[in-house]
């Protein structure tokens, strides 16, 4: 079901989904699925896909950041990525477009924090699936590794529907489907054999 982590698993979680449990109460990431861009000995960075955001428009922030043409030949959809740096934007795309400054996560995706990615989208190019995330969520060293002991997020792999669709609303269901599970049979304690 879930991916062991093992220190000699040099890419640990990197590439899947993290999933919140049912009795997660940081209300930060109550119901969320999160897409893990980098898992290390260090710490983990990943993506909540699945808060998007109202305001502001991909038309406004194109605007703000000075990048044409305003309206775009393209559009993303917006989504807060988690608690940490709020002011910073990374679009988390698929893997068919690389600019410079991207980071290969895994096969299938990319993460890219330049304003490359943003005029390529603008001008009708870039990846062929993406949405700009602002914020992130951050790990410490081990601390990830505590909240999996905890029971506090399952992992599945990652699919394309899953990190880029537009359903947000059923997205922490689809993901626990995914794995065959039913959140009404989930429970948050966690046990020892």
């Amino acid at each position: 079901m879930s991916k062991p982590i093992s220190s000699s698993d040099d890419a640990f979680l990197t590439g899947r989904l993290l999933i919140a449990m049912p009795a997660m109460s940081d209300p930060r990431f109550a119901q969320t699925v999160v897409f893990i861009c980098a898992h290390t000995p260090e710490g983990a960075m990943g993506i909540v896909v699945n808060r998007p955001l109202e305001e502001p428009s991909f038309d406004d922030l194109l605007r703000q950041l000075d990048i044409e043409p305003v309206p775009p030949a393209r559009r993303i959809r917006l989504c807060a990525g988690g608690p940490v740096d709020h002011g910073r934007g990374f679009v988390l795309h698929t893997a068919d477009w690389t600019g410079e400054n991207s980071l290969q996560v895994d096969d299938a995706h990319a993460l890219t924090a330049s304003l490359d990615v943003l005029k390529a989208i603008a001008e009708g190019n870039g990846p062929r699936q993406g949405f700009l995330a602002l914020g992130y969520a951050g790990w410490g060293a081990g601390q990830l590794e505590r909240e999996l002991q905890e029971n506090a997020w399952l992992s599945a792999p990652a699919d394309e529907a899953l990190v880029f669709d537009a359903d947000h609303a059923t997205k922490w269901r689809r993901a626990l489907a995914k794995l065959g599970i039913d959140p009404l049979w989930l429970s948050s304690a966690a046990g020892r054999a």
